[in-house]
């Protein structure tokens, strides 16, 4: 098996979309897949999802193809989504609302163990079963519950004093729903930048593509 650091940055992100294929095929009793099968369904060649696996050592048989329990449970050892890192979300707004209702995080190796708001209005309700705290309290809390990554769903402009303020808290990673990029802001942090503008445009691109080429062959 591979260091995991010498893997590269496409294979890791693939990974949790074959946790997912995979997951949807045991819960509907399928035991076993080839890789051609399962390319099939994912879009990708056979030959990409073997070099993929094989970064990790492979895990499928000559003529047999996967066990699909055991390749789920493998994958997700690897994205290390048994260990339940503590998170925090900060900004308790819409986005961070819909985020915190409908995202089973501890499914995803995260336990949402806080979420913050400075807004006097929004903090004491309940979002997704868990009471949103004062943001005065976040250092204290910090102190004692040790979390290890942020979730920032707060406008851009503030992004970058709470990250500066997070990091000095022990925050060890970052997901970032601001408009802000942190990528490159601070070493030995991880960071994986959300924006959903960059999403929307390209399947702008994509769609102005298709009707490009429904032009040329009328």
């Amino acid at each position: 098996m591979k260091n995991n650091n010498q893997v590269s940055v496409p294979v890791i992100k693939r990974l949790p979309r074959y946790h997912r294929y995979l997951e949807e095929l045991k819960n509907m009793g399928v035991v076993r897949i080839s890789s051609k099968e399962l390319s099939q369904r994912m879009g990708l060649t056979a030959s990409q999802i073997r070099q993929d696996l094989n970064c990790f050592g492979g895990f499928g048989q000559q003529g047999y193809g996967y066990n699909i329990e055991q390749l789920y449970n493998e994958i997700g050892l690897i994205l290390g989504i048994n260990k339940k890192s503590k998170a925090i979300m900060i900004g308790a707004g819409n986005l961070g609302h819909a985020i915190a209702t409908h995202l089973h995080f501890e499914n995803r190796g995260f336990d949402l163990v806080g979420i913050f708001d400075n807004n006097k209005n929004v903090v004491g309700t309940v979002v997704g079963g868990r009471t949103v705290m004062d943001s005065e309290t976040l250092e204290d809390f910090c102190q004692k519950e040790q979390p290890v990554v942020a979730i920032l769903c707060i406008p851009g402009e503030y992004a970058a004093e709470n990250a500066d303020k997070l990091v000095s808290l022990g925050i060890k990673g970052f997901w970032n729903f601001t408009q802000y990029d942190l990528m490159h802001r601070y070493e030995g942090v991880a960071v994986e930048n959300v924006h959903l503008g960059d999403s929307l445009m390209t399947l702008c691109y994509q769609i102005n593509k298709l009707s490009d080429s429904d032009e040329v062959t009328e």
